[in-house]
């Protein structure tokens, strides 16, 4: 028996977490996924960077437009009513505050919240692109990542020892191992994912975690 959430698990739980109404960014790589899993009856209007504003699930095979992409140059749809717009008015509306939340990728998250998510000293990187605007322009900001690095390293830490892109910015934290709020208390575990004890997070995270699970709906399966 697999332990913790596979990555599309993981994309699935977060899409839980969006309500009726919310204007959302998704960040690069897993957090794009979640617009495939959004519950049935809520409207969420997803926003990307590049200037789209209602963006849809990932295209079916031979339905695909080359010259519709999101903020990481993956193919998408859009809804009907989507809207168009300069780079720059996509990033007045981040800057504006008019989105309700963010879902980003990260490579540290500390107790208090402060996020690093945009750059390993030494390696090469192509830009931050909108990840500090998106951290402090949105209402919610959530962490999507593996809970442990490659390297085995902590990512769930005291403190963050790569450079920052916000300061005490992260709501939640959402990895294959479970979810967990952050805040004054620091980590909050609140839900474990199927096959996952607490004893398996508290050895896998880099600082305190205090436990506050909650009965919470079974995650649907991911096909």
């Amino acid at each position: 028996m697999k332990m913790g959430w596979s990555r599309e698990e993981i994309a699935a739980r977060a899409a839980r977490e969006l309500r009726d109404g919310d204007y959302v960014n998704l960040g690069i790589g897993l957090p794009t996924r979640v617009v495939d899993h959004l519950p049935e009856g809520i409207d969420v209007v997803v926003h990307s960077e590049n200037g789209v504003l209602g963006v849809g699930p990932s295209p079916a095979p031979a339905f695909e437009d080359p010259e519709l992409i999101n903020a990481g140059t993956e193919l998408v749809t859009a809804h009907p009513g989507a809207s168009y717009v300069s780079s720059s008015d996509s990033f007045a509306m981040i800057r504006g505050r008019h989105l309700d939340v963010t879902i980003l990728g990260a490579m540290q998250v500390s107790k208090n919240g402060d996020l690093a998510n945009w750059i390993v000293p030494g390696l090469v990187i192509k830009g931050i692109g909108g990840a500090m605007d998106l951290a402090v322009g949105a209402r919610r900001v959530i962490v999507l990542m593996e809970h442990i690095a490659q390297d085995g390293s902590f990512k769930l830490v005291e403190r963050c020892a790569l450079p920052l892109t916000g300061r005490r910015v992260v709501d939640q934290v959402i990895t294959n191992l479970g979810v967990m709020d952050v805040g004054r208390e620091g980590f909050v575990l609140t839900e474990l994912a199927d096959g996952v004890t607490v004893g398996d997070v508290l050895a896998r995270t880099g600082a305190p975690v205090a436990v506050r699970l909650a009965d919470r709906p079974a995650l649907r399966p991911v096909v």
